[in-house]
């Protein structure tokens, strides 16, 4: 069974930081791109960053210079370090990996989402 765990979640004060992480396991042919999205209350899930297999990355403008995101691709991981956190970054955070199972059938994997609260 193939699944995204993700870990790292929390409270923290503005200002503070945190390390999110996200395994992907099971029966995996090939791992491409993978990020983290967030969905704050009322709100619609947005991306946060993503990087590819390459290393490439892109993220939301609200994030630039604050979060920086890494994967190991001999571990299957990916992380999201997170500096700088502001009240507006509470959010329940999702790991998204594009996972193929079997060659030429990519499809989209999510995680089970991590609760970040930012507040003092």
């Amino acid at each position: 069974q193939v699944q995204l765990v993700e870990s790292g979640g929390g409270l923290v004060q503005p200002g503070g930081s945190l390390r999110l992480s996200c395994a992907a396991s099971g029966k995996i042919f090939d791992i491409n791109t993978m990020g983290w999205y967030r969905q704050a209350p009322g709100k619609q899930r947005e991306l946060v960053a993503v990087i590819t297999s390459g290393g490439s990355t892109n993220y939301a403008d609200s994030v630039k210079a604050r979060f920086t995101i890494s994967r190991d691709n001999a571990k299957n991981t990916v992380n999201l370090q997170m500096n700088s956190l502001k009240p507006a970054d509470t959010a329940i955070y999702f790991c998204n990996a594009v996972l193929t199972l079997v060659p030429g059938r990519p499809s989209v994997y999510w995680g089970q989402g991590t609760q970040v609260t930012v507040s003092s």
